[in-house]
């Protein structure tokens, strides 16, 4: 009885056939998307209209840890929302491999988990460098639409390189529909303009057309 409570990373909530050499749970293509309105998950709980809101998870890691150590507290929060981006775990450059690998399981375990709930779940493509583009595709469908990142990317050249250069992979592998796009858009990603939605930040969602604050 005592073994059957134990949490082997929530493995006991739900095994997955993987994809690759990693076993990476696969999610499922989601086509349409309307939703206008998007909130980090650190808004979530305070929103009160969700059914005409999506959740992203563009925050720092630790804030959404918790969806991942007790993930059924929160999926009827998250079922209430119009969808849900896989969170955001971080494969950052300078972490070990395994570290990196573990990051895209889970956000893909998650992902996979809360399709089972029947939350529309949009799948947030991660990399960092050019070795995680061997694997960090693997589970993320094809023709739908996806998530992604560039804050922080511009911060040095070789960072916006290898986004570059994930980006680039991303479109030819995926061949997504739309792209929900958080920060700021690189001139060399103009062409895909007519299927980039923009995220706005928090407080660009307040501010008028002519950029005064919102009162």
């Amino acid at each position: 009885m005592y073994r059957q409570q134990r949490n082997y990373e929530n493995l006991q909530n739900a095994l997955f056939d993987g994809v690759g050499e990693y076993g990476i749970p696969r999610l499922n293509p989601v086509y349409e998307c309307d939703v206008e309105n998007w909130i980090g998950w650190n808004y979530a709980r305070g929103c009160m209209d969700p059914e005409i809101h999506g959740v992203h998870f563009f925050v720092d890691d630790y804030q959404f840890n918790r969806v991942w150590t007790n993930p059924n507290v929160y999926v009827p929060l998250l079922q209430k929302f119009q969808a849900v981006c896989t969170p955001d775990f971080s494969p950052y450059a300078d972490f070990p491999k395994a570290i990196q690998l573990y990051n895209h399981y889970r956000k893909h375990w998650l992902g996979a988990y809360w399709q089972l709930q029947g939350i529309t779940v949009i799948p947030t493509i991660t990399w960092s460098d050019k070795s995680t583009l061997e694997w960090c595709f693997d589970g993320e469908p094809e023709g739908g639409v996806v998530a992604l990142s560039s804050l922080g990317m511009a911060r040095t050249k070789e960072s916006k390189r290898w986004f570059l250069d994930g980006y680039e992979q991303m479109i030819d592998r995926l061949h997504p529909t739309k792209i929900l796009w958080k920060g700021i858009i690189f001139p060399e990603c103009e062409r895909d303009r007519g299927i980039i939605q923009q995220i706005p930040s928090f407080v660009d969602k307040w501010r008028t057309i002519d950029g005064k604050g919102k009162v």
